[in-house]
């Protein structure tokens, strides 16, 4: 901000246009300074958008080196009502024919009707016991390390209602539930889960009649194997029962799982004939992975091309260059993603370059999907897998071409590589141009002040020398 001075007013001198002009002079080294760090800033701000296309190309190659994009990650049925399956990591591939001949399913037993308008079933308890049944039902084995529970239902618990709240919040491995129909109203229970292993038997001691003079309590009573069958059984515990492959499986519930690495059917239905079930990689996943990174590299490729070009002058319009024009480390970048783009793999057999599978290379650095060649490679998937993310450990130059570009990315964008040691250097330099500002502008300071004052007493004297010239005219006038 300009001071405000009477400077040059006696003199008639313009010592205020003097100093501007002779301080703007002086001020030239800071005004290249500040368009210098302008320049750098732009560079370090091109830098930074760089490193984030190149981190979202390192990504997308990512997905194409996973082998889960790769697995035998989809399966299909044909009878998807019957049998169904899903996959995890380390499924193999291939057709398994699945038959069912029984279905898991949970013991479930129920008592008589009682009155619905009834307001107790009796007082006593009830002991549960989780086991197997024999075929016939005749004996009866307790399941090992589980101990038989015990419910107590007294006064204040003995309606149907909070006798299966207790039943149900005693942890014996059974659900109990009420049904009301048109008979009345009748306590059931159920196994907690599928399969032979989890029946069930109960026996009761009864202390109190239920309210119409019933059986109380014993109407819960399950036990064939001593001849106790006051409930009625609904449904007995059974497990699933089926082959894969022509191998007999058994499982306590209606998933089978891992009977072949990574690989869960699941048993829907009873079954007359095989279902065959498909297990094989996810082609339309694998194609839009290799769209995903087309598409990556593309927006990267046209970015470098913006930022490195330059446009000589034509006519009346000047020449012109981009931030990154003649930057050495992003030239560099820029020659090793071509030169990846164009390389091949003897990896893949009949396919070996990128534009063998559907990836073209176009004269402006880009690439076109050929959806053609892409179909077309994706039946042979062992191939095409191997020419982007196979691994030659006797000859890097030989591995997969995805893997290289992940490689390249991985090594630009690590903690020492090129993108941050550029990026390092430029905000260095940019901190030492705003010292050197500082410095500059401090010693401007002083330059002025002294300027001011050489010319302040330049315009005294001159005033002097006019009042002196004015008195002198008047004397000899």
């Amino acid at each position: 901000m300009a001071s405000i001075t009477s400077t040059g007013i006696g003199s008639g001198l313009d010592v205020e246009s003097i100093v501007t002009k002779l301080m703007s002079i002086e001020r030239q080294p800071v005004t290249d300074l500040q368009t210098r760090a302008t320049t750098m800033q732009t560079k370090l701000s091109s830098y930074g958008k760089l490193q984030s296309n190149i981190s979202t190309l390192r990504d997308a190659a990512a997905k194409l080196n996973n082998p889960s994009t790769w697995g035998a990650n989809l399966t299909s049925s044909s009878d998807s009502t019957s049998a169904t399956a899903t996959t995890t990591d380390g499924s193999v591939a291939g057709t398994y024919a699945v038959s069912i001949t029984k279905l898991a399913s949970a013991q479930t037993i129920t008592t008589a009707a009682f009155p619905a308008n009834t307001t107790s079933i009796g007082q006593g308890s009830l002991t549960i016991e989780l086991g197997a049944w024999s075929s016939d039902q005749s004996s009866f084995t307790p399941t090992s390390g589980k101990s038989a529970v015990t419910i107590n239902i007294g006064a204040g618990d003995d309606s149907l209602s909070a006798a299966r709240d207790k039943i149900n919040a005693s942890g014996a491995g059974v659900v109990a539930s009420v049904v009301t129909d048109s008979q009345g109203s009748r306590l059931v229970l159920r196994s907690a889960n599928t399969g032979a292993s989890n029946g069930f038997r109960v026996s009761s001691t009864v202390t109190t009649q239920d309210s119409n003079g019933g059986p109380g309590l014993a109407a819960l009573a399950f036990d064939p194997s001593n001849g106790v069958t006051t409930a009625t059984q609904a449904q007995a515990a059974q497990s699933a029962v089926g082959k894969i492959n022509g191998i007999d499986v058994v499982s306590e519930s209606n998933t089978v799982a891992n009977v072949i690495d990574g690989l869960t059917v699941n048993f829907n239905k009873i079954t007359t004939a095989d279902v065959s079930v498909t297990v094989g990689p996810d082609k339309d996943s694998i194609k839009k992975a290799v769209n995903d990174f087309a598409t990556a590299y593309n927006a990267l490729a046209s970015f470098m091309k913006d930022q490195t070009k330059y446009v000589p002058k034509s006519g009346t319009t000047a020449a012109s260059a981009g931030p990154l024009q003649g930057d050495s480390t992003a030239i560099s970048l820029q020659g090793q993603l071509r030169n990846l783009i164009g390389s091949s793999t003897t990896l893949g057999g009949s396919l070996s370059r990128l534009s063998d599978i559907g990836l073209d290379p176009q004269a402006d650095g880009s690439l076109k999907v050929n959806s053609t060649k892409l179909d077309a490679a994706v039946t042979n998937v062992d191939a095409m897998k191997k020419v982007l993310s196979g691994l030659d450990t006797s000859n890097d130059s030989n591995s997969g071409i995805i893997q290289r570009i992940r490689a390249l990315a991985d090594s630009a964008l690590s903690f020492d590589g090129a993108l941050n040691s550029k990026q390092t250097s430029l905000r260095s330099s940019i901190n030492h141009n705003a010292d050197d500002q500082d410095k500059m502008n401090q010693r401007l300071t002083l330059v002025e002040a002294r300027m001011r004052a050489s010319y302040q007493a330049l315009d005294t004297t001159m005033a002097k020398m006019t009042t002196l010239q004015s008195y002198v005219s008047k004397q000899f006038g």
